[in-house]
C-alpha cells in the first residue's frame, strides 16, 4: 500500500514540497468546529466534519498540483494516541480504526491529485504524549518508544509512507519515537517546537537536540523540521554548521507571538500571509535544502499559497 516508504522523493532533490497549514486552528476559527482535546481526528465520526476535512486537504493538494510541486499529506492523527484516545472515550480498537480512517482519507486525496510532477507522500502524524506547550520530561527513551509504538505500528499497517512527529519539546521522547518508527520500518521526521529565542521549551538548544538524537539513534530521523514557531524566533540560530543540514522542513506559526501569548488568545492569530511568504523565501534562498514547507498555528491555504508563490518566484523579503 505504501508507495514511497523506501525512497522519500523530498530527499532526492531540493525541489519544493508543500504541506498543509494549521489544521486545528483552521477547523476551530475558520470553520466553526469544536475540537475536544484539540483532536481533529474526532471529526471523522461526523458527516460534516469528514467532508470539511477532506475539502481541507483537497484544497492544498490542488494547490500543489497546479503549482507542479510535491505535497506531504500529513494525517490528522496528532491526538490519536493511547492516552488522548482514552480521554476522548475511545477503546484501543476504535482508536486504531480512526487512525486507519484518517490515512484512507489521505489516500483518496492523493489518488485524485497526484501527478508525476506533483508527488504526494502520505505521512502519519504523531504528537507528544502530553501537551506541546508544557515540558514533558517524564518519559525515558524506552518509555517513549513503548508508548508511541502502538500508534506508529497502526499507521504502518495503514500503509503510510513515513511518520512525522510534530511539536515535540523533549529529546528523550523524540529518541523513543525515532526508535519506534525504525522498528516499524518507517522513515521518521522529528519536528521540534521552539520558543521565541530558538530554544526548546524543555531547555537546551536545537543544535544539541539534533546531535543527541542522531547519536542515540545512529542518525535515525530522515530529517528534522521546525514547527509551531515563527521565522523571527529561529532564523538567528541557523547558520552554516553541519547540523543545520539535517533540517529540511519548516511549518511556522502565522503569528510571532509566544506560545504563552497564543495559549491566552481567544481569536485567530493569522498574522500577515504575504509577509510570511516573503520570510520563507528568504530562508529558502539561504538554505535551499529546506524544501518541505507549510504552516502551523494560525495558518491556512492563504499562507501556504503565499509561501509557494514567493519561494517559487524567489522573491526577496
Amino acid at each position: 500500500m505504501s508507495k514511497y516508504r523506501t525512497r522519500l522523493p523530498q530527499l532526492e532533490s531540493n525541489e519544493l514540497f508543500l504541506t498543509d497549514g494549521g489544521t486545528e486552528t483552521d477547523l476551530i476559527y475558520n470553520k466553526g468546529f469544536e475540537l475536544p482535546c484539540f483532536a481533529s481526528f474526532h471529526l471523522l465520526n461526523q458527516v460534516e466534519g469528514y467532508r470539511a476535512i477532506k475539502d481541507y486537504y483537497r484544497q492544498f493538494a490542488r494547490m500543489a498540483r497546479d503549482s507542479q510541486v510535491g505535497f506531504i499529506l500529513c494525517s490528522l492523527t496528532y491526538r490519536a494516541s493511547s492516552d488522548w484516545g482514552r480521554e476522548l472515550g475511545y477503546t484501543d480498537l476504535e482508536l486504531a480504526q480512526m487512525n486507519h480512517k484518517a490515512i484512507d482519507l489521505l489516500r483518496d486525496v492523493a489518488e485524485e491529485f497526484a501527478t508525476e510532477a506533483s508527488k504526494m507522500v502520505i505521512s502519519g502524524c504523531v504528537g507528544p504524549r502530553e501537551d506541546a506547550y508544557l515540558p514533558n520530561g517524564s518519559m525515558t527513551p524506552e518509555q517513549s518508544e513503548q508508548y508511541h509504538s502502538v500508534q506508529i505500528n497502526t499507521l504502518a499497517e495503514a500503509g503510510v509512507d513515513m511518520i512525522t512527529a510534530l511539536t515535540l519539546n523533549e529529546v528523550d521522547e523524540a529518541i523513543g519515537i525515532t526508535r519506534a518508527s525504525r522498528s516499524a520500518g518507517l522513515p521518521v521526521v522529528i519536528a521540534f517546537s521552539l520558543e521565541t529565542d530558538g530554544t526548546l521549551l524543555g531547555g537546551g538548544s536545537f543544535e544539541d537536540a539534533i546531535l543527541k538524537i542522531d547519536a542515540a539513534t545512529d542518525n535515525g530521523p530522515a530529517y528534522y523540521m521546525i514547527n509551531c514557531a515563527h521565522p523571527t524566533h529561529f532564523d538567528r540560530i541557523l547558520g552554516g554548521q553541519d547540523w543545520v543540514k539535517r533540517i529540511r522542513g519548516i511549518r511556522a506559526n502565522a503569528s510571532s507571538k509566544s506560545h504563552a501569548e497564543l495559549w491566552e488568545s481567544d481569536r485567530l492569530e493569522d498574522g500577515d500571509p504575504v509577509e510570511l511568504g516573503q520570510q520563507y523565501a528568504s530562508l529558502a534562498r539561504q538554505y535551499p535544502h529546506m524544501n518541505v514547507l507549510g504552516g502551523c498555528c494560525g495558518t491556512d491555504h492563504r499562507h501556504v499559497a503565499e509561501i509557494c508563490k514567493h519561494v517559487l518566484n524567489n522573491e526577496p523579503a
